[in-house]
């Protein structure tokens, strides 16, 4: 269930960074407002999570979801340059982020 939450989190830290982006600055008051919603979330939902989990393996995993998930959404989406290298690196990121979960985390 705790893994279930940081899965969660990270998605909504996808939300809340694209938010950010398209709030060009906190000037417009829609993605503003979803960037607060979204931050608020995911940042209340990996606090549960980590009642039950390592720091270090969760924290990876949220991080990772969010950094792949808003370099993804943004070369679908939001017209942001696809390159082999940047494909490989978010590869890298993933493989990395499940690495150091199996590496021994709590259950």
């Amino acid at each position: 269930m705790a893994w279930l939450l940081v899965v969660a989190a990270g998605l909504l830290e996808t939300g809340f960074a694209v938010s950010l982006k398209l709030s060009h600055g906190f000037t417009r008051p829609w993605p503003t407002i979803a960037f607060a919603l979204f931050a608020l979330g995911s940042f209340g939902l990996l606090t549960l999570a980590l009642k039950r989990l390592d720091v270090g393996p969760a924290y990876a995993v949220w991080t990772g979801i969010g950094a792949a998930g808003t370099a993804i959404y943004g070369m679908v989406f939001l017209g942001d340059v696809v390159s082999t290298l940047k494909i490989v690196s978010i590869t890298l990121v993933i493989v990395g982020v499940v690495g150091l979960q199996l590496s021994g985390s709590a259950p």
